[in-house]
């Protein structure tokens, strides 16, 4: 019998376990997501008030960099 219920909980933790790594590749994924969408967000806003859609990336560093004050 006790060995019976220790099996039992050994594989609820392994469900469990399989549970939270669902969870936290889910929570991973959104936080990309979240941070894509505003670095496109920003690199919209820095093109539209910049008004610099032709300088390189390169370039734009250097603009942004001179800017912030870096």
């Amino acid at each position: 019998m006790p060995n019976e219920e220790l099996q039992k909980m050994k594989d609820r933790i392994k469900v469990l376990e399989q549970k939270k790594r669902v969870l936290e590749l889910k929570v991973s994924n959104e936080a990309r997501k979240e941070r894509t969408r505003r670095l496109i967000q920003k690199g919209a806003l820095l093109e539209k008030y910049l008004e610099e859609e032709s300088l390189s990336l390169k370039d734009t560093e250097k603009l942004t960099k001179s800017i912030s004050g870096f």
